[in-house]
């Protein structure tokens, strides 16, 4: 049985990496009928950014947790069940200020624990969530996969080492590019991204 966990987290409501990520995730359980998507959508329910109760609270064991700490813990061990019982990853971002929005950044620094999503060992650290496909899909106005803005593109290759460092290291990524250039930008974009997912789920 497939398990897709669907992860989508632009503020914007028509939002094009939802609309996208969306598409993809559909697209990817119809083929298994029994399988069993979970979307988390990070804007409409925003996680806590990290505070006082998790940063101390991961440092004890269960027992030793005053009630805040013990709140904070619970919610990122059940980001980290549904990271870890998923076989597949479909991440939808808007790209904001070159790089990921806040509400994603939150959910990576829940599921980023150690000793639960990756641990270190006498030769560094190895990544616990291994053996999954990752899709990154990222929306932005200009173009940053090539040319003099690439540079800038400081969300896709952030996002491939945070799911690289935790095990994730097959990852592809559909950009929704260039939809603020001119009037048939956003449906170039769209075009070309759903062109990408049928070749996916094909």
């Amino acid at each position: 049985m497939a398990s897709i966990l669907l992860l989508t987290s632009s503020p914007r409501p028509r939002s094009l990496s939802t609309q996208i990520a969306v598409e993809l995730a559909e697209r990817l359980c119809t083929p298994a009928p029994a399988g069993k998507l979970v979307h988390r959508d990070l804007a409409a329910n925003p996680l806590p950014h990290m505070e006082g109760g998790f940063a101390t609270g991961i440092h004890k064991s269960a027992e030793a947790l005053n009630a805040a700490e013990s709140a904070a813990i619970g919610l990122s061990n059940e980001l980290v069940a549904e990271l870890l019982a998923a076989d597949t990853l479909v991440i939808g971002t808007a790209f904001i200020n070159f790089n990921i929005t806040s509400n994603l950044k939150s959910w990576i620094d829940h599921i980023g624990r150690a000793g639960k999503t990756f641990r270190y060992t006498a030769t560094g650290p190895e990544g616990l969530a291994k053996g999954k496909k990752a899709y990154i899909v990222l929306a932005s106005g200009g173009v940053y996969s090539e040319g003099p803005a690439a540079a800038l593109d400081h969300a896709t290759p952030y996002l491939k080492a945070v799911l690289g460092f935790i095990g994730i290291t097959d990852v592809e990524v559909i950009r929704i590019e260039g939809v603020n250039r001119g009037p048939d930008g956003a449906a170039n974009a769209v075009t070309a991204a759903r062109t990408q997912i049928a070749r996916i789920a094909a």
